[in-house]
């Protein structure tokens, strides 16, 4: 097994990070276009939440048979299909001259965005030794989060040129990530297991699903799907420019002031993930995420609004580290659908939340969406809390 003497992960690691870091530039490149391309196509906050949930809706429902396909063909067949998928439908949503015309295009990209992620953080959990999975996920994920610092601030300044553009740009980096795969990662095809104490037979969803800690991290990713993934790029941003009647440059920076926090933090969170006992990184982390999203609605101001977005990332950083290393240590072998199922758990609330709190907004105002957000994640902190340890945890 190829390694980096300095990490002792796999060399792949450093490949697939590079791959994550360009795609994120472009999604965080369009990430502040979102809502006022969809104002501008005439909708309300509801259906920039229906923007939203659109492209997590098909992620959700593509997921669990990418899952299969990781399984049949591997992991580089089908990650390459999902970047070279995200391109293309990046570019026709660009193009879109009605609302309709760009929800289709962003469900139709969440298509190659599930094709692509499921297959990438399965071959991050089948290529690395099982006592390093929260460092690789750390800077796997730290990767993407670096691009998204960059990304929002880039498509705040293309969005004042046209909210089209940054669907252009996003539709260009993925399509170089698919030349990297294609380059670099097609020898990994056939690769075994590399940590030979872990059994190489998959395992299936009903085996996984027997496991209170692998429902408790479905959960969680559920809840940082809704609020963090949903909530934060479609009712937050609303919430800056109607109650706090700040100006729109402000949404850019406080996706980025988010992203910062993540990207900074991600490895940190990952070397910890594999030395804390299992449930730690999702208390703390889900806490951390309850507190920034009072700070958002006590505060009402533009610096408690930044404030709260950058305890977010800091929270999502242990949340989604912590319950990585839970599932890796569940999904042996070419798990697809197992690592699917857990990744779909932040796309379902990223469907239902965005829907549901955009309504809320629209009818009984932000307080109230808000609140409910809140409720939501203590649902998922309670289900961490009760994590029994594990003989191997570290004390």
């Amino acid at each position: 097994m190829a390694v980096k003497e300095d990490t002792g992960l796999p060399r792949e690691v450093s490949v697939l990070a590079t791959m994550a870091f360009i795609v994120a530039v472009g999604f965080g490149v369009q990430s502040p276009a979102l809502p006022v391309f969809a104002e501008n196509l005439g909708v309300g906050s509801a259906a920039v939440g229906a923007l939203v949930s659109a492209f997590a809706l098909m992620r959700l429902v593509s997921g669990p048979l990418g899952g299969r396909f990781v399984n049949a063909v591997g992991e580089i067949r089908v990650l390459i299909t999902g970047m070279f998928m995200l391109a293309t439908t990046s570019v026709i949503a660009g193009l879109s001259t009605s609302f309709p015309q760009l929800l289709i295009m962003r469900g139709l990209g969440g298509i190659g965005s599930a094709l692509y992620s499921v297959a990438a953080m399965s071959l991050v959990f089948r290529v690395t030794p099982g006592h390093l999975t929260g460092r690789a996920v750390g800077i796997f994920q730290g990767a993407f989060y670096s691009g998204t610092v960059i990304g929002p601030a880039i498509g705040g300044l293309m969005s004042g040129l046209s909210p089209r553009v940054p669907f252009f740009a996003y539709g260009g980096a993925a399509a170089l990530g698919g030349v990297v795969a294609v380059i670099f990662l097609r020898r990994l095809s056939n690769r075994r297991p590399a940590d030979d104490e872990r059994p190489s037979p998959a395992v299936g969803l009903r085996t996984a699903i027997r496991h209170y800690p692998y429902r408790a991290a479905v959960t969680a990713n559920f809840t940082i799907g809704w609020a963090v993934f949903g909530v934060r790029v479609s009712v937050l941003p609303l919430y800056l420019l109607n109650v706090v009647k700040a100006p729109a440059v402000w949404i850019g920076v406080g996706l980025s002031a988010c992203a910062v926090v993540q990207a900074l933090t991600l490895p940190v969170a990952g070397r910890r993930a594999d030395r804390w006992p299992a449930r730690r990184p999702l208390v703390l982390g889900e806490t951390v995420i309850i507190l920034g999203f009072l700070a958002i609605l006590l505060g009402a101001s533009v610096p408690t609004y930044l404030v709260g977005l950058a305890l977010l990332g800091l929270g999502v950083s242990f949340v989604t580290t912590g319950g990585s290393k839970l599932v890796a240590g569940i999904a042996t072998g070419r798990a697809g659908v197992v690592v699917a199922i857990y990744q779909s758990g932040a796309d379902a609330g990223m469907v239902v939340g965005p829907l549901i709190t955009g309504l809320l907004a629209d009818h009984f105002g932000y307080p109230t969406a808000l609140t409910t957000t809140i409720t939501i994640l203590t649902i998922g902190l309670t289900m961490s809390a009760f994590i029994r340890p594990r003989p191997s945890d570290p004390t």
